[in-house]
């Protein structure tokens, strides 16, 4: 079979299963099953499939049409011009998540130390750090498995940065295990409330870890806690920076509000959607 003709056999059978994303989604598990890029279709649309590959890329087709998210079956999320490791155990890295990453590169230093709390696949941090010099990145998240993926991320992706970056990665429940103090601290914690997550789209209710998504009734037990201690573990003068909801905005600056912070500004995302909130912590308390 021709390789035009199994993107078309692909996509058919995914609009079929209801997904919206056919058309790319059927060309990317072929790239997957056949080991090339977007530009063997488009400049070999004849490029005869072999067998195998043929059988590699219906069998990922049956597992997208169980709705098994297009990242955990390729294991690559493309996020800040980088491709990230990614599989069950973290959150697949979104667009919206590179509003944080552009408000922490506008706000960091060379020679900052940053934590990034609730790392997962490491994607906030590595980002950061991979922009930035100097610097020394902690990320902390209570998944061990989390980690595992988070460690092999920065290997891969920060390896011509080993002369003048440190990273390393911590198992903590938030703060329990996390030393020092930090210039900024980033967090893209568990935000949906419990009751919401069987209403997501089947992808992430039913494949994304669910720790990773559970923000208990309210969603916003984890900002409450991580807010708690800043004044411990963020420098002076250093900053937070959090993903949130869309309708939390109000909520999370109220809490930074509370404990004194300044500067503090909710930042909508390209869809315009409240996505970051963000504040310093005073010089002078």
């Amino acid at each position: 079979m021709r390789y035009d003709e199994a993107v078309k056999v692909g996509a058919e059978r995914l609009k079929n299963a209801g997904i919206e994303e056919a058309n790319l989604d059927a060309r990317l598990l072929l790239e997957k099953a056949c080991g090339t890029d977007a530009a063997a279709l488009y400049s070999h649309p004849e490029r005869e499939v072999t067998d195998e590959e043929y059988s590699d890329f219906l069998k990922m087709l049956e597992r997208r049409e169980e709705r098994i998210p297009l990242q955990h079956i390729t294991e690559v999320a493309s996020f800040m011009g980088l491709d990230f490791k990614v599989n069950c155990n973290v959150l697949i890295p979104r667009a919206d998540t590179e509003t944080l990453v552009e408000e922490a590169l506008k706000v960091r230093m060379d020679g900052d130390r940053i934590l990034d709390m609730c790392t997962g696949s490491g994607c906030i941090l590595i980002s950061v750090l991979n922009y930035s010099n100097n610097c020394e990145g902690v990320g902390a998240d209570v998944s061990s498995k989390a980690l595992e993926i988070a460690r092999a991320n920065a290997e891969a992706l920060l390896k011509n940065k080993e002369d003048d970056t440190k990273i390393s990665f911590v198992e903590s429940d938030l703060f329990e295990d996390v030393e020092g103090k930090f210039d900024l601290i980033l967090s893209n914690p568990p935000y949906i409330a419990t009751d919401v997550i069987p209403t997501l789209m089947p992808e992430v209710a039913k494949h994304e870890p669910i720790i990773a998504l559970d923000g208990k009734n309210d969603g916003l037990w984890f900002y409450e806690r991580i807010v708690e201690k800043l004044e411990e573990y963020l420098k002076p003068g250093g900053s937070v920076i959090f993903e949130i909801g869309y309708d939390q905005g109000e909520a999370v600056s109220g809490l930074l509000k509370n404990i004194g912070f300044t500067g503090i500004e909710i930042v909508k995302d390209y869809a315009g959607m409240d996505r970051v909130v963000k504040g310093t912590m005073p010089i002078l308390k």
